[in-house]
């Protein structure tokens, strides 16, 4: 399946069913310790480094902006998403989510900083991603089924995107992002403006000093 002529395609064995594994199970478990810091009040609703329950996208479900694991599966994943999209890419950000039982994620496309993308199974059940390959937005969608370790690769801004009611119990899927390098705000948009990978979102613009930079 050629990513220049269809906008996806779908990468099985990405990464090795014993790393998506690995990715998984330490996934679930920083879930539950941030559970118990957040329940005992340890931590506010928002401290996003420890991950949140108040994505609007996702509501009530577990969410990750730019975990360090996968943040390094970020820059880990980059040269086989430049093998199969045969462009130059600059990284972005992660961002990964526990689904639960009940959970939809509505139809949309992403924003800028998503621009070259994939969703990643680490594991749990199954639960199909849909495309439209069109372009255009209502119509019906192409369903791709992943199984941990593999991984759809699709134009973000282009192609419209979702998820149907889960009927499962969990799912884990880590979405990593990438610009083409070619992109007229690429460079500074590389990290989505943070000065290096692993920073949480409000480091966004950020300027570190030149002591903090290694």
């Amino acid at each position: 399946m050629s990513f220049k002529k269809n906008k996806y395609t779908v990468l099985k064995n990405a990464i090795s069913k014993d790393v998506a594994d690995m990715a998984y199970s330490y996934f679930l478990n920083k879930r539950k310790v941030a559970r118990v810091l957040l329940d005992e009040k340890y931590i506010s609703p928002f401290t996003e480094y420890f991950g949140v329950w108040n994505d609007e996208q996702v509501p009530n479900t577990y969410s990750h902006y730019s975990d360090i694991l996968m943040e390094t599966l970020l820059e880990k994943v980059k040269p086989t998403m430049e093998k199969h999209t045969g462009l130059k890419l600059s990284p972005t950000y992660s961002y990964a989510r526990i689904y639960k039982n009940g959970d939809v994620l509505a139809r949309h496309k992403d924003r800028y900083s998503c621009e070259i993308s994939t969703t990643l199974n680490l594991g749990g059940e199954s639960w199909p991603i849909y495309l439209d390959p069109t372009g255009k937005n209502g119509q019906a969608g192409i369903k791709v089924d992943l199984e941990p370790g593999d991984m759809l690769i699709y134009s973000g801004c282009e192609l419209e995107h979702w998820r149907e009611e889960f009927k499962g119990k969990d799912c884990g899927q880590v979405f990593l992002h990438y610009n083409k390098s070619s992109s007229k705000k690429a460079k500074e948009n590389l990290y989505d403006g943070r000065p290096f990978a692993g920073l949480p979102n409000w480091f966004k613009g950020y300027k570190l000093p030149k002591k903090s930079k290694k």
